[in-house]
């Protein structure tokens, strides 16, 4: 039979023992220093390294964490700042946005002014036919608007073209330089007459060509360019472009001239629509 030896001490009485212990030592500390000294050694020796080890231990620990905190706050205020720099930039967006459909107005208010005698309307373009050169597009406006077949399309400071098509809420127009188109035109102050010709290949080389011009006529490069007031179906005095250049025809009989379009054609966006109409003449 076999007996347990081991006891468990109480800890109470453990505490009271430690207790009396401490309270041992710090009397013998204070009042027989001298035998104190050797039990000083050995806690400078190997417990003050210690203590100073754990002291190290705590304060990389606090370092850590209030570099994690400095972090997290950092971290806070980029997303705080990412999303102001977004709202700054959509703002940016719609400001740029707003301050070019103003310079439009202001074109378009502009290029009335130049043409007072005509009753006219503002539309913008919201499809376009082809790609390159605006030669067919479609506009915002239609027969709801008065807009109908026939009505000129103005643009930067000239003629763009004509509507050929409209319906109730928008229209199609045709531009002068589509290689059907063809306006009667006069140049100079002189009033030269002229058919300039829509073509995309010489608009791709940047000019219109004005055909048929009398070899006596006087045409300068610099020349205004005009519709004509016998133009069939464009009304008078749009301006179309400036001669470039000059050239007289291998009959001896004519002389032809390369037009600079005032009408930038690569890029359309709001125009004036002349709801005044040519009248027909039927012949």
């Amino acid at each position: 039979m076999k007996f347990n030896n081991k006891k468990d001490v109480d800890p109470k009485y453990l505490l009271v023992a430690l207790s009396v212990i401490c309270i041992a030592l710090i009397i013998v500390s204070a009042f027989f220093p001298d035998k104190m000294q050797k039990v000083r050694g050995v806690v400078g020796k190997y417990v003050t390294p210690l203590q100073q080890g754990i002291n190290d231990v705590g304060n990389a620990v606090e370092s850590k964490l209030e570099i994690f905190g400095d972090n997290k706050k950092l971290k806070e205020e980029n997303k705080k700042l990412r999303t102001e720099v977004t709202n700054y930039q959509n703002e940016l967006g719609r400001k740029e946005a707003e301050l070019t459909e103003l310079q439009e107005l202001r074109k378009l208010y502009d290029l009335d002014e130049l043409y007072p005698d005509y009753k006219k309307t503002a539309a913008r373009v919201f499809s376009v036919d082809t790609s390159g050169f605006f030669n067919e597009f479609y506009i915002d406006k239609g027969l709801n608007d008065k807009v109908y077949e026939g009505c000129n399309v103005i643009s930067d400071d000239g003629l763009l073209g004509i509507v050929v098509e409209s319906f109730d809420d928008y229209a199609k127009v045709r531009a002068i330089i589509d290689d059907r188109a063809n306006v009667t035109g006069e140049i100079g102050v002189a009033g030269v007459i002229c058919n300039i010709e829509g073509s995309l290949k010489t608009m791709e080389e940047g000019y219109l060509l004005a055909t048929d011009i009398d070899k006596n006529a006087i045409v300068s490069v610099g020349d205004k360019v005009i519709s004509s007031n016998v133009s069939d179906r464009y009304l008078y005095g749009l301006t179309i472009g400036y001669v470039s250049n000059v050239s007289y025809d291998s009959n001896n009989l004519t002389q032809s001239a390369e037009i600079l379009p005032t009408v930038n054609f690569y890029d359309v966006k709001d125009v004036l629509v002349i709801l005044d109409r040519k009248q027909e003449v039927n012949y």
